[in-house]
């Protein structure tokens, strides 16, 4: 009669009920931070990877500017001694302002440091 006397109250600790459930709020938590952090990591990733394709396209644009204005310089000095250089005609002033800009851009965008947009233009400009 001892056992079949005791009554439920007696039982010490939480029940299998409560541990399902604080079992559950757990493994909840667990994985919604899991997806936090690779969310996180995920956003880190893809952020540094398009700056990265940023880079390599200014890179490559300023790459693009250097050989135009290698061509321009050599075109320039072959068709006109450096002694009697006449004033620029008309339709180069657009192509020199389009070039400047360019230039303007590509430093505002750190592709080119102060000294090598300052290069740049010196020659641009001479």
């Amino acid at each position: 009669m001892l056992r079949g006397s005791r009554s439920s109250s007696s039982r010490r600790g939480p029940g299998l009920l409560g541990t399902v459930a604080r079992t559950a709020v757990i493994t909840g938590t667990a994985t919604a931070t899991n997806r936090a952090v690779n969310n996180a990591a995920n956003q880190r990733a893809a952020q540094a990877q398009q700056e990265q394709a940023a880079a390599m396209q200014a890179q490559f644009e300023m790459e693009q500017m250097k050989t135009q204005l290698a061509a321009l310089q050599s075109a320039q000095a072959a068709a006109v001694p450096a002694a009697a250089a006449p004033a620029p005609a008309a339709p180069a002033q657009p192509d020199l302002l389009a070039q400047l800009t360019q230039l303007s851009q590509l430093k505002d965008a750190g592709a080119l440091s102060e000294a090598e947009f300052q290069l740049a233009k010196a020659k641009l400009l001479n």
